[in-house]
């Protein structure tokens, strides 16, 4: 009985243990990877796909790890397949989600972007997030100050963050309190794990820059 009812505690638990590292985290700090029919290793960003999930913990090092060391294979004991490309597969389809919840927080006028719409609702004590593009002017940004209860975010691009809100880029954006901020964070912090070189332009973002 005892171990009945430890076992139901563990599956209603939000924490797993990272098959790469062994640490016990909350699952909004990790990624689930499924095995389809095919027995193709596939990301579940959303933690819904049926099957057995395979966490490791959010970070680009962990997941290299899992994939160098074969550990989707010794955790499954099948032999199984893994797309070339993952992490950046990965990195992209996190960006996306990052994204959109971004931009549903602009559809339910919870975000803001542009330097002085930013700047106002700072001035009003209504911002829970503050995003800044990593590749935007460190001048501009550093005029604009993360209040003492308020998260900073600054792992997307200009070019990312202005998709967001159907602009060609975006460097500065605020977020007001409520469910979508924390979801916003969560995810953000997911794909902060996943990324390397922050700072560095994107080419994209080089060329609008030496075109102005």
């Amino acid at each position: 009985m005892k171990n009945t009812v430890q076992h139901k505690s563990t599956l209603c638990s939000k924490k797993r243990k990272c098959i790469a590292t062994g640490e016990i985290r909350e699952k909004h700090e990790m990624y689930r990877f499924v095995v389809d029919p095919e027995n193709q290793v596939l990301p579940d960003l959303a933690a819904k796909l049926p099957g057995r999930g395979l966490w490791i913990k959010a970070d680009r090092v962990s997941l290299q790890l899992a994939i160098e060391k074969k550990l989707f294979d010794k955790t499954t004991r099948q032999n199984l397949k893994i797309k070339e490309g993952l992490i950046i597969e990965l990195e992209t389809l996190q960006s996306r989600r990052l994204q959109d919840l971004i931009r549903l927080a602009r559809k339910a006028g919870q975000a803001v972007c542009g330097y002085e719409k930013v700047k106002e609702l700072l001035s009003k004590d209504k911002v829970a997030l503050l995003i800044q593009a990593f590749d935007g002017s460190g001048r501009g940004k550093s005029k604009l100050s993360t209040p003492d209860k308020a998260k900073f975010i600054g792992c997307l691009s200009a070019l990312e963050l202005g998709e967001a809100f159907g602009r060609q880029n975006a460097i500065h954006c605020a977020v007001t309190p409520g469910g979508l901020a924390k979801r916003i964070v969560d995810e953000a912090h997911r794909l902060k794990g996943l990324r390397r070189n922050f700072g560095e332009k994107s080419p994209e973002r080089k060329r609008q820059l030496n075109e102005r």
